[in-house]
């Protein structure tokens, strides 16, 4: 591990573009709170938000792609073993990239509530943008954990305020124990780094580079493996540990917290960023392991979204089970193979997030999300009704959406690392993720309908949802049809990655 600390080391920042990204949302937040209305206050934290998302530009237009070494670094060591450690690689920047612009879609998407996003709502998804940018830049796992635990409780918040069934508590009782079982998991997984930094040197410390320099005894791996893969693999969501996501998705959420929860992969950011580099050998050792679950995962959740009439929770299920495909990509541990998955959370959280707007569109003029219940909605929402449909083959990985060039990198790695066998099964899933998404298409937009209300009746798509659906769908061809820049970010950064696994391996 010493020569990755070496290779992988920090640049430092003369302008802290870290630390601005981290505390904006912040300054936004007491101008929210100080506007006397709820619609001026919206439009405050769109603007927060649209000045978050040009910082995060700045930061990828400045950051140096051929450079392995983490970059803008930023330090203090005060308050030790919390020092504050803040850097990035193009792994960091193509999250930030990513969850600015979510984030700004979401406030956009607020606009076309019938009643608006209060001011301590708007406060908190401010809240939630900060805490994602603490997570996205920070070297130290227990600021990475305190983060994530304000995040999911901000995001369990939102479910609460606006949920849109009568089974909220069920829903809500399931996600909070999940997450609580995670978080914990997740804690005792870094105190135990922690532990045996200062078992062997008599300090405590949670920063990723001083973790690194001391390997941890060959008895603690596994466990320590686990109870971080575990905690982590919960919020993903991953197969068999997905249990709160499709009763949050169908009884317990609008569009906003989905987009929150799966849109943004905080944790297979987390994999690749602390417990790979810190595990090298203990993740070798069971990635078969998790490789057959991942395997198992794409094909129960695929079945499933086959049997489901809600839309939600057909959607739900479709997540889970190409999530499997992203982790075998992660698992297969080489070069392309992180590309790949790294492009696909990214496909997956801006295709998922176009899914989740257009079903909350729906919900809003139809009161319903069964399938039984609706059809022939293309007629009245025909812009709706191609964000859908290309979103939905952006998930299945067809040519032209930026899951394509990543599908195919995680299955060549596969091929290479486990044999044919993996591959042909993640096929197969994709296969019938085709099915189950263009029949929810079918039953929703083109069948014809049997809803209580005449289709006549369905108001037309407002000037907002036509935004963000078109720059949803815009969006997905452009980073589609022209992935490379994307691949470039990420290439030199990943290569001590990968370059530790080849030496282990």
């Amino acid at each position: 591990m010493m020569a990755y600390v070496e290779v992988h080391w920090s640049l430092q920042s003369v302008f802290p573009v870290l630390t601005a990204l981290q505390l904006l949302p912040l300054a936004f937040v007491g101008l929210v709170m100080a506007q006397r209305s709820e619609k001026t206050g919206i439009w405050m934290a769109i603007a927060g938000s649209t000045a978050e998302l040009l910082l995060a530009i700045y930061l990828y237009a400045n950051f140096e792609q051929q450079q392995s070494s983490m970059q803008f670094a930023e330090f203090a060591s005060w308050l030790s073993p919390l020092s504050y450690h803040a850097a990035v690689d193009g792994v960091s920047v193509l999250f930030i990239l990513l969850s600015t612009l979510l984030l700004l879609l979401v406030l956009i998407y607020g606009l076309t509530f019938r009643h608006p996003l209060e001011k301590k709502e708007l406060a908190v998804i401010l809240l939630i943008q900060s805490s994602l940018m603490v997570q996205f830049t920070s070297m130290n796992l227990m600021w990475f954990f305190l983060a994530s635990t304000l995040q999911l409780v901000l995001v369990g918040y939102l479910l609460k305020q606006r949920s849109t069934s009568a089974q909220t508590d069920l829903a809500m009782s399931r996600y909070f124990q999940f997450m609580a079982v995670g978080l914990l998991l997740l804690l005792t997984g870094i105190l135990m780094l922690g532990w045996n930094h200062a078992h062997a040197h008599g300090s405590w410390e949670f920063d990723l580079y001083e973790l690194a320099r001391h390997p941890i005894p060959f008895d603690l791996r596994s466990v320590v493996f686990f109870l971080l893969f575990y905690g982590l693999a919960v919020r993903i969501p991953l197969f068999p540990l997905h249990g709160w996501f499709p009763l949050v998705a169908e009884h317990g959420t609008v569009a906003i917290a989905g987009v929150l929860l799966i849109g943004i992969k905080v944790g297979a950011f987390g994999l690749v960023r602390f417990v790979f580099p810190l595990l090298p050998e203990t993740v070798m050792q069971w990635q078969i392991y998790v490789m057959a679950f991942a395997t198992a995962g794409i094909f129960y959740a695929a079945l499933l979204a086959l049997l489901q009439t809600n839309l939600r929770r057909l959607l739900a299920f479709a997540v889970v089970s190409h999530t499997s495909i992203m982790i075998i990509g992660l698992f297969s541990l080489e070069q392309a193979a992180f590309q790949g998955s790294l492009l696909l959370a990214v496909n997956y959280g801006l295709a998922g997030a176009g899914l989740l707007f257009v079903t909350g569109m729906i919900y809003r003029r139809t009161n319903t999300l069964s399938l039984n219940k609706l059809g022939g909605l293309y007629d009245r929402l025909p812009l709706v009704g191609i964000a859908f449909f290309i979103a939905g083959l952006s998930i299945v990985g067809m040519p032209g959406t930026p899951g394509f060039d990543a599908a195919h990198l995680v299955l060549e790695a596969a091929i290479v690392r486990f044999g044919a066998l993996p591959s042909i099964a993640a096929a197969l899933g994709n296969v019938i993720a085709a099915g189950f998404i263009l029949f929810a298409f079918q039953k929703a937009f083109l069948a014809s309908g049997t809803g209580q209300a005449p289709y006549s009746e369905i108001p037309p798509a407002q000037p907002v949802e036509r935004l963000i659906t078109t720059a949803l769908v815009l969006i997905l061809l452009v980073t589609g049809f022209y992935s490379e820049p994307w691949m470039e970010l990420l290439d030199a950064s990943l290569q001590p990655l990968s370059a530790l696994f080849n030496h282990h391996g």
